[in-house]
């Protein structure tokens, strides 16, 4: 399957694009070739037949796909400076100590 060099021109058309009047041969050799490799492609068997490949043996298998939370290296109370009850323990805002805003 080939390309002409009307149709590449039409393609660069809907794709706005700007192609050179002396890069359309290149152009349309390249496309005519990407065209010739999809057709031997859709010539290849697929379908519920065909294994899918795996690299090495057979027996070997890839391990279903686990979805666990990392283990920390140390609990988080020894990470924070205040911990108490399950929680970090933060100073207090003075905005939240019931004076007033602003002050």
């Amino acid at each position: 399957m080939s390309v002409s060099r009307e149709e590449v021109l039409r393609i660069a058309q809907l794709a706005e694009l700007d192609v050179e009047e002396d890069a359309l041969p290149a152009l349309t050799e390249q496309m005519s070739r990407i065209l010739e490799y999809v057709a031997q492609l859709a010539q290849v068997p697929a379908g519920e037949s065909a294994r899918p490949f795996l690299a090495g043996p057979d027996a070997i298998r890839p391990r279903p796909d686990e979805v666990k939370p990392w283990p920390l290296a140390f609990g988080p109370a020894e990470l924070a400076p205040a911990f108490k009850d399950g929680f970090f323990v933060v100073p207090r805002l003075g905005a939240f100590d019931g004076g007033e805003a602003g002050k």
